[in-house]
């Protein structure tokens, strides 16, 4: 069984930044992917940033250039350095982690991003 630990989440201002934590506590393979996933109210999960295992990245449109995920395997441990916020951008932000080749999939339980215009 593997348990995401999720942190750095809160309330800031417009045009600041906050850097989110996701560390995995138990075996996760040697090819996973990791990312984070941010939810509003009213919608589905999307998809914010991910990052193989091999160091591979891959970003929603509204983030890139202002959000940077990046990962420490010693740890099992990704970072999202978020900068430029908006007002838009808050959510809850949850922590994924997908283990190949089978697929197995697990959620952190999301920390809060605020953003205050």
């Amino acid at each position: 069984q593997v348990q995401l630990l999720e942190s750095g989440g809160g309330l800031v201002q417009a045009g600041g930044s906050l850097r989110l934590s996701c560390a995995a506590a138990g075996s996760i393979g040697s090819t996973n992917t990791m990312g984070w996933y941010r939810q509003y109210p009213v919608n589905q999960r999307e998809l914010v940033a991910v990052i193989s295992s091999g160091g591979s990245t891959n970003y929603a449109d509204s983030v890139k250039g202002r959000f940077t995920i990046s990962r420490d395997n010693a740890k099992n441990t990704i970072y999202l350095q978020m900068n430029g916020l908006k007002p838009e951008d808050t959510a809850v932000y949850y922590c994924k982690l997908k283990i190949f080749p089978y697929g197995i999939e697990y959620w952190g339980k999301g920390t809060l991003v605020t953003v205050s215009s």
